[in-house]
């Protein structure tokens, strides 16, 4: 069985792009033989910048992390949501790992922004 990771990267704010970014980092995790949990699609369907809405994707998310193996952090920026992510993943002793650009690069090629 593969391990469960939890794709944890900002979403508000260039949504598009952070959608985009969101879609490299859940390939990487593919290639890197893991199942990927990536609570940003949700976005597709709700809109984020609806406070409502955008909680309702918050909460799906969050109760899918309990059951992953990790939580793989994805920028340098950390957001609010993602702060939470980090300290549930914390209390629940979920191990947490920080990927650098460096080491996406080398299993997808091209640039961070692609």
């Amino acid at each position: 069985m593969l391990k469960k990771v939890y794709i944890c990267s900002p979403l508000s704010g260039n949504i598009r792009e952070n959608l985009q970014k969101a879609r490299r980092y859940a390939e990487y995790a593919l290639r890197c033989g893991t199942a990927p949990v990536v609570p940003h699609f949700y976005a597709l369907c709700l809109n984020d910048n609806n406070p409502i809405e955008r909680e309702i994707g918050t909460r799906a998310g969050q109760s899918l992390l309990w059951f992953c193996d990790e939580l793989w952090v994805f920028e340098d920026v950390i957001s609010k949501g993602m702060q939470d992510e980090i300290q549930f993943c914390k209390t629940m002793n979920i191990r947490i790992r920080y990927i650098k650009d460096s080491a996406i690069r080398k299993v997808l090629g091209g640039h961070k922004n692609e």
